[in-house]
């Protein structure tokens, strides 16, 4: 049983080798990519014109960083049978592998909030916007 369960630790560190060029890929993505376009976004100016072109640019972005958390999420599924060893040998690919898993949960989870923050932003200047024609066209009605 013992020689069993180092050959099956042994193959999850085969496993794991394989599976890290796409953890370094994605990781490398967000570290050099995404976060940086993720801080553009947070900085909008206050006109519904821009905002509407910072959404339009967004969804080309959200597009592409959404399918690197989709490879990102496909290559850690792969490796859920490390919950079930404990080895002090395989420790430092858990510490890896938890270092990848924090990573792009926090960037999944700021992509979904930026998304969402654009989105309300821009149906939020939208309302603004037709208040204001309102209440144009309400000055210009007392007006004649």
């Amino acid at each position: 049983m013992l020689s069993n369960k180092r050959i099956q630790e042994l193959e999850l560190v085969m496993d794991f080798e394989k599976v890290e060029e796409c953890f370094k890929e994605v990781s490398s993505w967000i570290e050099n990519v995404g976060r940086k376009r993720l801080k553009e976004t947070v900085n909008t100016d206050d006109s519904l014109e821009t905002l509407v072109q910072v959404q339009k640019q967004f969804k080309e972005f959200d597009l592409i960083a959404s399918e690197y958390c989709r490879r990102g999420q496909e290559a850690l599924k792969k490796m859920d049978r490390w919950e079930d060893f404990s080895s002090v040998d395989i420790h430092p690919y858990r510490v890896k592998l938890q270092t990848y898993k924090d990573q792009l949960e926090e960037f999944c989870t700021q992509l979904d909030e930026n998304r969402h923050r654009i989105c309300e932003m821009v149906r939020l200047y939208e309302f603004f916007d037709k208040v204001r024609q309102d209440i144009c066209c309400m000055e210009e009605g007392v007006k004649s």
